[in-house]
């Protein structure tokens, strides 16, 4: 058996050392010639809440050969059509690629290489690219989880294969309702790292902050309403309910969201919205396959969603240099929160 990730940057780089230092074998797979060369030269070190450094086998794209059983995904969705439908020649007749994008890449993936080939995975934790060869993982190591689930046809023993290697990291929730799986995420992805990004902040500035706060409930209420309209049952996260602890149609019922915004992110708080870190690296981000996607589903469901609509235009501005990146932002939703209840 023969396993790769492909897209090993931040969070892949943690994924990949976890599981070479569990002794099995896989493959660390990126384009970016520095790190790939640190990766190689060096190993990979994983520090933050964690420490510990690993020889691992690092490989720039044009280095890949034969086939693989496992491929796990983790590019920009940016970039899918072009890279899945390369990786399709890399697959092995039962292989399968595990896509642990952000946004509800399934669809789109399945359309290339087929349904019996394609399983989701949603990550419910963060990592920082620090340097070449370096990423810092910043969610506690006891809050670490995947919740996991497949596309009709795939072969059970491929995905119990999938399961086992994920699971030499974390702990896996299999989920029957992969697309309820991943509508909570496209949730926590579109409040905390859409607004973070908009204010240049980690995940904290959006759950302790009072402006980001008030404008982090109406963009989750927004989420849950757009979700529901698509027809998404939402599914739990580490084990909470979040329709029950964050949706609202009274006042009183939305302040009590805001008290909890805090608690339910403690052990994220130091997480560094992935789009953020693009732009701070000069490359496009992945807004439109975010908070993009709620945008799109509102109006295919007729749902307004103003708050995702000014997330979206934020980050763009940001993007074009037209506008800075810091807390002052929040501003920018001001009319937002007068307008939306």
């Amino acid at each position: 058996m023969r396993y790769a990730i492909y897209g090993a940057g931040s969070l892949g780089t943690v994924l990949g050392a976890y599981i070479t230092k569990s002794g099995t074998p896989i493959e660390l797979i990126n384009r970016n010639k520095a790190h790939t060369t640190a990766l190689k030269e060096k190993g990979a070190h994983i520090k933050g809440t964690v420490d510990f450094e690993v020889k691992v086998d690092a490989k720039l794209p044009d280095e890949m050969s034969g086939k693989y059983d496992v491929i796990f995904l983790m590019t920009k969705q940016l970039y899918n059509v072009e890279v899945v439908t390369m990786l399709k020649e890399f697959l092995s007749d039962k292989g399968v690629i595990v896509t642990l994008q952000n946004g509800i890449p399934e669809p789109g993936i399945a359309e290339i290489v087929g349904n019996e080939h394609t399983i989701g995975c949603v990550v419910e934790w963060g990592a920082t690219m620090d340097e070449p060869g370096t990423s810092i993982l910043t969610s506690d190591p006891d809050s670490l989880s995947f919740h996991m689930g497949k596309m009709p046809g795939v072969p059970d023993e491929m995905f119990e294969l999938t399961r086992e290697l994920l699971e030499k990291m974390c702990p896996v929730d299999i989920e029957e309702n992969l697309i309820g799986a991943r509508w909570s995420k496209l949730l926590i992805n579109a409040t905390f790292s859409g607004i973070g990004t908009c204010v240049g902040g980690v995940f904290g500035d959006v759950s302790e902050r009072a402006e980001a706060k008030q404008v982090a409930i109406r963009c989750m209420k927004e989420c849950i309403d757009v979700g529901h309209a698509a027809g998404a049952v939402f599914a739990p996260v580490q084990g909470k309910d979040i329709t029950k602890l964050f949706y609202y149609k009274t006042p009183v019922k939305r302040a009590l969201g805001i008290a909890l915004l805090p608690i339910a992110m403690k052990k994220h708080r130091m997480i560094e919205p992935s789009m953020l870190q693009d732009l701070r690296k000069g490359k496009p981000c992945e807004v439109d396959a975010i908070n993009g996607v709620v945008c799109e589903w509102g109006r295919k469901c007729g749902v307004p969603t103003p708050v995702n609509d000014k997330i979206v235009e934020v980050i763009k501005m940001e993007q074009d240099g037209i506008l800075g990146r810091g807390y002052e932002n929040i501003h920018q939703f001001d009319y937002i929160v007068k307008t939306v209840k």
